[in-house]
């Protein structure tokens, strides 16, 4: 079957530019499981760090809130200072698709490539589809970084944060954390809740928590709104400036936009994790991680200490990598070569034009694959706002319907 817009990706972005498309008559499809990162790689019971009205997925009414949403269901919610449960996001997310994506296939796209016409999509159930556009809202689930220090490390030995959703297999066990950012500091917190001996090892000089929101009212309300105003990304002229100028963000330099992105918002973990482990988990701060290999049955870490002459080492039964994702055109498995390389990009990221497009005509990229085009705002669900109304107004103009010749399903 043939379309004229092909979405890979069924999380917030992808939901929110489905629900627009649908909205405005644009012939689509959209393939992948609703919310499968939230899913199968967040702990259920983690309380998210974005406050709860910038937690939202967008349908043109606007009328599908996570408030709504959680009125319903009899879950606690405010807009601020109530952390939302990566549960109650992931269901909110699910029942926004039944509602605004209902012809959703759940299904997983094992290759991508360009034909003549457009482009050829091969599914994991055995089907081949035929589209004008594609729309890349994969989110960061191929990205997760691996330092080169433990990548001899035997599998069952070492897990990115990504990887593991329950902890209770690690009671009694010893575990080192390497990382500084929110989800190290929430795995560290999961680990000592299930009764790991665990400690977080970082090269930082110390590791940011974020405060809880401050219940504030008259002026002091008043000021502290004016010096760090509120926004999706949190508070501070900075973050409000990201969110409400992606395009003159678009408009700069490349390499100081990359810079931008790159530094702002960079690790701090949520406070509700973060006071756990501030109180009860060991921090080693100023350790760079030089080598992991097995010793003994454990993993023997050595570490280079900026602040001594003498290096650190310890032994471990485990490691979890909180080392952060890289954007990588070419670490899309399911991307044909050819494909990826016709990419223009910026540091590994899509070059992207006003409109989300790549250098590859019909081949659009939204969420953090458009971060390096668009700044901080598309790191976060706050951004499907922004690049669903946009790319949707720009394929909503396009002619609805396009012959393919079955010439094109060959490879």
């Amino acid at each position: 079957m043939n379309t004229d817009v092909a979405i890979i990706g069924a999380g917030p972005y992808g939901l929110s530019l489905a629900a627009h498309l649908r909205d405005r008559g644009v012939n689509f499809r959209i393939f992948g499981r609703p919310m499968g990162f939230w899913r199968d790689h967040v702990p259920a019971a983690l309380r998210l760090k974005a406050e709860g009205f910038a937690l939202n997925l967008f349908d043109p009414t606007r009328r599908s809130t996570l408030a709504r949403f959680c009125k319903e269901r009899g879950y606690p919610y405010a807009p601020i200072g109530e952390p939302i449960p990566a549960e109650v996001f992931r269901e909110y997310g699910e029942e926004f698709q039944k509602t605004h994506v209902p012809h959703l296939q759940p299904c997983r796209v094992t290759h991508l490539a360009r034909t003549l016409d457009g482009f050829v999509l091969h599914l994991d159930n055995g089907e081949s589809v035929l589209a004008r556009n594609v729309v890349m809202a994969i989110g960061i689930e191929h990205f997760a970084y691996t330092p080169p220090a433990v990548r001899n490390l035997p599998a069952d030995r070492i897990s990115h944060t990504f990887d593991e959703t329950t902890f209770d297999r690690f009671a009694g066990k010893r575990v080192a954390v390497i990382g500084a950012g929110s989800s190290a500091v929430d795995t560290a917190c999961f680990l000592h809740n299930a009764g790991a001996q665990t400690f977080i090892c970082t090269r930082r000089p110390k590791i940011w928590i974020n405060h809880p929101p401050r219940n504030l009212t008259g002026l002091k309300l008043l000021w502290t709104r004016i010096k760090k105003p509120v926004s999706g990304l949190g508070t501070g002229w900075r973050s409000r400036m990201a969110c409400d100028l992606p395009d003159v963000f678009h408009m700069l330099p490349a390499r100081l936009r990359l810079r931008i992105t790159r530094g702002h918002l960079g690790p701090a973990a949520g406070w509700v994790t973060g006071q756990v482990v501030r109180d009860r988990v060991p921090i080693w701060l100023n350790l760079d991680l030089q080598s992991a290999q097995m010793r003994d049955n454990a993993v023997h870490l050595v570490f280079r200490d900026t602040k001594a002459e003498r290096p650190r080492t310890v032994d471990v039964d485990h490691v979890f990598l909180g080392t952060g994702v890289r954007v990588d055109m070419q670490r899309i498995p399911f991307l044909d070569p050819v494909l990826a390389r016709a990419v223009r990009t910026e540091e590994n990221m899509p070059a992207l034009s006003h409109s989300f497009e790549s250098s590859v005509p019909g081949l659009y990229f939204i969420g953090p694959m458009a971060a390096g085009s668009f700044g901080p705002l598309l790191r976060f669900a706050w951004g499907a706002r922004f690049a669903a109304r946009r790319l949707s107004a720009r394929l909503g103009r396009q002619p609805v319907s396009f012959p393919v010749p079955q010439a094109a399903f060959a490879s």
